[in-house]
């Protein structure tokens, strides 16, 4: 099972940036996945999941508004698309899945991917 993430990069305040998640190995079309960060010196962080079908989504309070999280490819590519990006977004990302997008939520995630880094400088 692996889940590969990719679209990381340097961006300024402001920019936007889109991250993208593919599932090998099994299919999680009925699986919760999403996205989880960690900066420097803190610890993980839940950041947005999403439902197999994509109907239900969850965020975390700072990025609500300026992030959206979407499913793909039959539910089995999971996409983080974040506008508005802060220098305080700046982190490693990674990709998440779990039975559920409300486990995801609750900081469970039984699944992981490589990180991405997200840099956004002032």
């Amino acid at each position: 099972v692996q889940l590969q993430a990719s679209g990381g990069g340097l961006v300024q305040a402001g920019d936007s940036l889109t991250l993208s998640c593919s599932a090998s190995g099994r299919t999680f079309s009925t699986f919760g996945m999403g996205w989880f960060r960690q900066a420097p010196g803190m610890e993980r962080q839940f950041v947005a999941a999403a439902s197999g079908s994509g109907a239900i989504t969850y965020y975390e309070d700072s990025v609500k508004g300026r992030f959206t999280v979407s499913r793909h490819n039959a539910g089995n590519t999971v996409k983080l698309q974040m506008n508005s990006l802060k220098p305080e977004d700046t982190a490693v990302y990674y990709c998440t899945a779990s039975l559920t997008a409300d486990r995801l939520r609750t900081g469970i995630a039984d699944y992981w991917g490589q990180g991405t880094q997200v840099t956004v400088s002032s």
